[in-house]
């Protein structure tokens, strides 16, 4: 495998980075993706550094730091902590370059997750089975003999040094991989001439061999054979060399160290493919493989100048490419690539039409290879052509800034244009996180060309576009939204621009066409006022899928353009392949399909394909093709026709009234080769992997009708027929998306067949959590995508205990404390009771508690789940362990990643610093809350909030208190408008309203108004209610929100299951604010009657006696009244003319069941609870509810029989009227409770 040299100490200690593609090997561009995502990351957040730095620095602690020398955010590995005079100095190892640099303490900052799961780039490597030998003098002997030692003399040193130096290829072969460090053959090419390294420094007496066990060959004998070693065979300690270089954080210790070969043969397959033209530059890139020839027998695939794989390559090995592409990505590129017009694809980087310095970057930033995309994208590109390019790539920006920066730095190609302030390109991409990436990439590359000033555009609806200053900026970056705003105050930005680059052209198009295309008439009309013609003129377009705008595109807006499309469905989308679907019942497709063939003439379907997907299928077509006299053809794996038979057939020349129908199974195509069949029939269904290279049998029939084609060729048109049957339902979403973008009739059967596999999906993702962006905006815009369920589980939005107490104890406007910012409108934190405050209580005691030294106890197990505390400066925190890093057995210390259950947020921490947490710190449930701001949603259809925004937001309610009144609730998830930062002036009795957030968010010019969003939610939840917040000035949960006290368990219950939403233990289900009875679960026609009725909660009033309580119901006119009794509680419903009436109570002691009635009178339904223990109840309920109370109606008969006397009727009463009584509002009147 060819490597890249980083740093060299000795032949014991180089480093290298590996090159090329193959098995576990991480291209270089996705690197350079992490690293501009690294950049993009920190250089947001240097307006809040404490959030992303270090709580604490500690020697092997993995981090990322910003070096001056390569003017970048690297992860790093912290390798000693030096102690200055007023700060700490950490001497870091840069794992991705190989270098040493010093960092102060304070510019260290934490390297998340998603940071460090890539294995690093830079590999330690010694030369295998090589030790360093010195020349040692016995005077009293005489003698003078080379013998082993531990260090390499300083001669060998730069005896190897200056090899590796003079080097024009460098390769090695892995043989065995020690404590991270990779035992290997070197090899490299000095003048045309290839040497093991090993060898030469043990000819040149630098080394000498050391012999492996059970294998004694000599190293020369080994020079020219690549095939690795047998690692089994080695003395050293062999770990599996995919988890070598991996962050400690996340290696796990291998069961089977064995590298799956078949895997590795597949890789290897693509790889040689791919590469074969990189590899001997006399080659031509293999566009299609030969027809009757296996990949491995294709002569166009070279391998004679590439050095075999190694296979235990110690890179990615979760990344083996399997033979099956994504369902997103139909082709396998790889094989197919469409041309309108010629071009001679490059093979090299070294060959690309690029400028030297730019050349030079690239190949620093280890762009070491052109994707089989770039190969052909590149070259018209740079010769200033316009360009339409369609790849699995397409969203790739590498797809064309290196050739655009080329055409750019040629000054003299732009000194006619006018002397005015505009730019010479213009970027669009489909949204502000894109732009972004972009810009980055435009400044990384072009600081090694002249200067272009890249400027990134991003503009809200405010009067910020009229102060945009563009002088002296050539290349802007925006969106089509901020162009246009930026176009309103910038009348002659058009007038030198000569490059118009579309993004991601198909999402541009999804998302603004009608303003994409307000920019392309603008761009238009400015070329065509131009005087000058003699200065370029190009529009680049590229994208992953191909569709009728593109199309317009190219014929309205680009001269001669070409036209790269590399996957098979898209280039058949692009030349009009008809695409049929015909709905049948699968008994009769055979029928269906002799009726096709009957009724189309031969001269339109004359070379037909009739795809099965098993061998019995074949035979049945077959035979039913030949009793309607049709020339017909079968093959499959058991046919006893070889394939050389069946091209004879397939391609003998037959008369004009002819046809040829040849019926095959899809593991037949890659042998037969066809590419010239006129239709497709898909007698079974196709997976859109087979669907590609059914289509891809077609290729000659829409690949080679170029535009100097014939009008005799025209007939040609190639036709893909569906067969759709009731047992179609595999994979019918991405094939219906497929049709519709290539203009194909949908049959209704089609559109019901993926309604049916959209809820079976969304069945499936029951258990996942409610998705983010429906809980923010109201809609989610890629639900066929997204991984989040899209329905409400009332197993899981329950609403919690503690969000259900708050907003039962605190009627009216919350008080709420945000404390964890996610985004503009997305926020967790605490609903707050300022007269009394439990978790205020609870944070006071914990700090007196932990302030004792002797109670800072270190947790000695650090359990999943489990609750613990944590110091953080001067303050102590209750968290739980969501997860825990892999470790070995014998690490003492390891990371695990924590919740802050009092406030929201998490963290990765090391497990030393987690203390004992007391079980009486654990009784009070977790008290965050996730808040989010209702009606309000990012401009221009964006699907995430702009950081501006959101560090503006941030900054200005973290840590605050806010008035906010609460319009529905779900889980544990609060939506709140208004949400109101309020200010009260005691001395002067004033209270000032200083700000809305939602108004400041859209005062940014960023937000725009959403007022759906409350209607989304209750289309939703169905049958359930939502408050609108114009209509009710009570929040939703206060009159009717009884889930609280009928839920409310033990609070180590709802400790100890951490606040989850997915734990719900109460046998009472609410959705916002609206009870669920248990009767009503049971019955499915009862829950039909729930989800198409108001319900309520009815008013009732009790009292009791020494055996017995009654409580009497109010409602008039009672229908359908059922009533269930359990021990502890009592589920009531009826129906009252078109209103529901639901009541789901707990008692405050136990019933006998058995012996409890339930009776309908005249106005009212009159329950007896028979009581388990004869005595009076201090009160009814477990828990307060407002509409619940006491009747004093029977207070006196109470009195009379009470057995109890007069100072313990006082206590009694005292008891009884507090807690159901004086909290009652006589305004609480059930039936306007909606």
């Amino acid at each position: 495998m060819e490597v890249l040299v980083l740093e060299i100490e000795d032949p014991g200690c180089f480093w290298v980075a590996m090159k090329g593609h193959g098995p576990y090997i991480i291209d270089e561009t996705e690197y350079e993706s992490l690293h501009a995502e690294m950049n993009l990351f920190y250089d947001m957040s240097s307006q809040d550094v404490d959030e992303v730095k270090p709580a604490t620095i500690e020697e092997d602690q993995i981090c990322v730091v910003f070096s001056e020398e390569l003017r970048c955010w690297c992860r790093a590995v912290i390798k000693s902590i030096i102690y200055c005079t007023d700060h700490y100095q950490a001497k870091c190892f840069l794992v991705d370059y190989a270098k040493y640099i010093f960092v102060k303490s304070k510019d260290i900052r934490v390297a998340p997750k998603a940071f460090i799961q890539k294995p690093y780039r830079a590999k330690k490597c010694r030369l295998y089975c090589t030790k360093p030998v010195t020349l040692h003098v016995n005077f009293y002997e005489d003698t003078a003999k080379m013998i082993p030692t531990e260090r390499w003399d300083s001669a060998a040193v730069n005896y190897f040094q200056n090899l590796l130096k003079a080097a024009t290829e460098v390769k090695v072969q892995l043989c065995a991989v020690e404590d991270s460090t990779y035992h290997v053959f070197l090899y490299v090419t000095v003048k045309d001439e290839k040497l093991c390294v090993n060898d030469d420094l043990v000819t040149h007496n630098f080394a000498a061999f050391e012999e492996a066990e059970e294998n004694t060959r000599s190293s020369v004998d080994r020079k020219e054979n690549l095939t690795p070693l047998n690692v089994q065979s080695l003395p050293v300690t062999v770990v599996n060399p995919a988890l070598a270089f991996r962050p400690v954080l996340f290696q796990k210790l291998p069961t089977n160290p064995e590298i799956d070969l078949a895997a590795t043969k597949c890789f290897h397959i693509e790889t040689c493919q791919r590469l074969s033209t990189a590899v001997d530059g006399s080659t031509g890139f293999t566009v299609k493989a030969i027809p009757g020839l296996s990949l491995e027998e294709d002569p166009r695939v070279h391998t004679d100048g590439l050095q075999q794989p190694l296979n235990s390559d110690p890179l990615k090995a979760h990344i083996i490419k399997n033979c099956e592409q994504s369902s997103q990505n139909l082709s396998e590129e790889r094989n197919f690539v469409f041309l309108n017009n010629k071009i001679e694809p490059l093979s090299l980087l070294e060959t690309a039409p690029l400028f030297n310095d730019l050349r030079k970057e690239l190949a620093r930033k280890k762009f070491l290879c052109l994707s089989f995309a770039e190969s052909y994208c590149w070259p018209p590109v740079a010769r200033g052509c316009d360009v339409v390019a369609i790849s699995c790539q397409g969203n790739d920006p590498l797809m064309y800034i290196p050739p655009l920066l080329t055409c750019l730095q040629s000054e003299s190609c732009y000194r006619a244009l006018p002397k005015r302030d505009g730019p010479l390109a213009l970027i669009l991409c489909p949204g502000w996180k894109k732009a972004q990436l972009v810009f980055e990439l435009l400044k990384t590359y072009g600081m090694c060309c002249r200067q272009l000033h890249p400027m990134l555009v991003i503009l809200g609806q405010n009067k910020e576009a009229g102060s945009v200053k563009i002088q002296g900026c050539e290349v802007i970056v925006s969106t089509p939204y901020s162009l246009l705003r930026l176009f309103g105050h910038q009348g002659l930005l058009f007038c030198r621009l000569r490059h118009l680059v579309l993004d991601e052209i198909d999402m541009l198009f999804s998302d603004a066409a009608e303003q994409v295309f307000s920019i392309l008439d603008c761009y238009k009309r400015a070329v065509a006022a131009e005087k000058q013609k003699c200065s370029p003129r190009q529009i680049i377009a590229v994208g992953t899928h191909w569709n009728q705008h593109i199309s317009h595109l190219t014929e309205e807006f680009m001269n001669n353009p070409y036209v790269v499309i590399t996957a098979v469905e898209e280039a058949s989308i692009y030349r009009n392949v008809q695409q049929v679907v015909q709905p049948c019942m699968n008994s009769e497709r055979s029928a269906v399909l002799l009726k096709i063939l009957e009724f189309t003439t031969p001269r339109d379907l004359q070379k037909v394909l009739v795809f099965t997907d098993s061998v019995n299928e074949t035979e049945m077509v077959h035979e039913a093709l030949k009793s309607s006299s049709m020339i017909s053809l079968k093959t499959h794996k058991e046919c006893k026709f070889n394939f050389k038979y069946i091209l004879e057939q397939w391609t003998k020349k037959h008369g004009s009234g002819t046809r040829t129908v040849l019926v095959l199974t899809d593991d037949c195509m890659q042998s037969l080769g066809i590419t010239d069949a006129s239709c497709v029939i898909h007698f079974s269904w196709p997976s859109p992997r087979t669907f590609a290279q059914r289509l891809h049998s077609m290729s000659d029939n829409f690949c080679n009708v170029l535009k100097e084609a014939s009008a005799a060729q025209e007939h040609t048109k190639a036709r893909s027929v569906i067969l759709l049957t009731e047992k179609s339902d595999g994979h019918a979403l991405e094939i219906l998306q497929y049709l519709q973008r290539a203009g194909a009739e949908i049959p209704p059967e089609l559109r019901d067949f993926t309604a049916k596999m959209l809820e079976a999906e969304e069945e499936k993702k029951l258990s996942r959590p409610l998705c983010a962006y429906l809980k923010t905006f109201g809609i989610c815009k890629n639900r066929t995508i997204c991984p989040d369920r899209h329905q409400i589980n009332l197993q899981i939005d329950v609403v919690q205990k503690v969000l259900d107490d708050k907003i039962t104890q605190l009627p009216g406007c919350v008080t709420i404390l945000p404390l964890n910012i996610i985004n503009a409108t997305n926020y967790s934190g605490r609903i707050v009771n300022k007269e009394m405050d439990q978790y205020t209580i609870l944070a006071k005691e914990m700090k007196e508690y932990f302030e004792k030294p002797n109670n800072k106890i270190s947790a000695t197990t650090v359990q999943k789940l489990g609750f613990y505390g944590l110091c953080e400066e001067a303050s102590f925190h209750r968290v739980q362990v969501v997860e825990v890093a892999p470790k070995e057995e014998e690490n003492l210390f390891f990371s695990v990643k924590i919740k802050y259950i009092d406030e929201g947020r998490t963290r990765q921490v090391e497990n030393y610093h987690l203390l004992h947490l007391p079980a009486k710190f654990q009784c009070l449930p977790p008290q965050a809350v996730e808040f989010v701001l209702c009606r309000v949603k990012p401009i221009d259809n964006e699907l995430e909030w702009n950081p501006k925004v959101t560090h503006y937001i941030g900054h200005k309610i973290k840590g605050k208190l806010h008035e906010a009144k609460i319009v529905h609730t779900l889980g544990n998830t609060a939506w709140v408008d208004p949400m109101v930062r309020v200010t009260r002036i005691s001395a002067l009795k004033v209270t000032i309203n200083e700000y809305n957030v939602r108004s400041e968010i859209l005062s940014t010019g960023l937000g725009a108004d959403n007022p759906e969003h409350v209607a989304q939610l209750q289309k939703l939840c169905g049958y359930l209610k939502v408050v609108d917040c114009a209509e009710n000035s009570e929040p939703l949960g206060i009159k009717e929100g009884t889930g609280g006290p009928e839920r409310a368990s033990s609070p180590q219950n709802v400790s100890m299951q951490g606040n989850s939403t997915e734990n719900c233990n109460s046998s009472e289900i609410t959705v916002g604010n609206n009870p669920r009875a248990g009767v009503a679960r049971t019955q499915g026609a009862e829950e039909t009657t729930l989800q198409q009725r108001k319900c309520f909660y009815p008013e009732m009033k009790w009292f009791q006696n020494e055996d017995t309580v009654t409580v009497k119901v109010k409602i008039a006119g009672v229908a359908d009244c059922k009533c269930e009794f359990s021990k502890e509680k009592v589920v009531f419903s009826a129906c009252s003319g078109d209103k529901l009436y639901l009541a789901d109570v707990e008692l405050h002691q136990h019933i006998l069941a058995e012996r409890s009635t339930c009776a309908v009178e005249d106005k009212e339904v009159v329950i007896v609870l028979t009581k388990e223990k004869k005595g009076a109840w201090c009160k009814l309920l477990k828990n307060k509810n407002h509409h619940v109370s006491f009747d004093f109606e029977h207070w006196q008969e109470l009195e009379d029989k009470s057995p109890f006397s007069a100072g313990k009727k006082e206590l009694h009463c005292a008891a009884t009227v507090p807690e159901e009584v004086t909290d009652y509002s006589e305004d609480s009147g059930t039936e306007d409770d909606e």
